[in-house]
Formats: C-alpha cells, sequence, structure tokens
C-alpha cells in the first residue's frame, strides 16, 4: 500500500522519520525498509538519507517505482486520537 499524500503533486515525497519500503528484487527474495534521516530538499523529494533496518547503515537512497513512503508520523497520531474518543 502506498500511502504518498496525492496533494503534494506528481512523484513521491518524504519526511524526515517516515519509512522507505522498497519491494525485493526478485518474487521471493524479501524487501527493504528503512527511516528517512535527512532530506536533500525542503519540499521533500528524492533523493533521501536513510538508515537502512537490515544493515544500520545510512545511504543516499533514489527511489525508484517498487519504493513508496509510509508516513509514520500521520499513522501514529490517528490510533491515539481514537483510543482517547473511545474513553
Amino acid at each position: 500500500m502506498n500511502t504518498y499524500a496525492p496533494g503534494h503533486g506528481p512523484g513521491i515525497h518524504a519526511e524526515v522519520g517516515d519509512q522507505i519500503v522498497v519491494g525485493g528484487p526478485t518474487v521471493g527474495k524479501p524487501g527493504r525498509d528503512g527511516e528517512v534521516v535527512a532530506l536533500h530538499h525542503q519540499d521533500g523529494t528524492p533523493p533521501y538519507d536513510v538508515r537502512w533496518s537490515d544493515t544500520g547503515r545510512t545511504t543516499v537512497f533514489f527511489p525508484g517505482p517498487d519504493a513508496h513512503v509510509r508516513h509514520l508520523h500521520e499513522g501514529a497520531a490517528r490510533p491515539a486520537a481514537s483510543s482517547r474518543s473511545a474513553q
């Protein structure tokens, strides 16, 4: 599921703290994910500095068509709001 926000126009956009998820190179091979730790452009367009969860290394990353962004800061806010309203 690509959680890219269409309000930013075409392309991929991320913020520091978002998660980059990349599909595996071939069927049956696992993908990888990492945290965006720095932006190269203030508007959130690529490239990004990503710290990969499988290696702990930080690299400059130019996303391809198999990559998408998970906006973790937005997802974290929703459950907290719904749990408060349930109390």
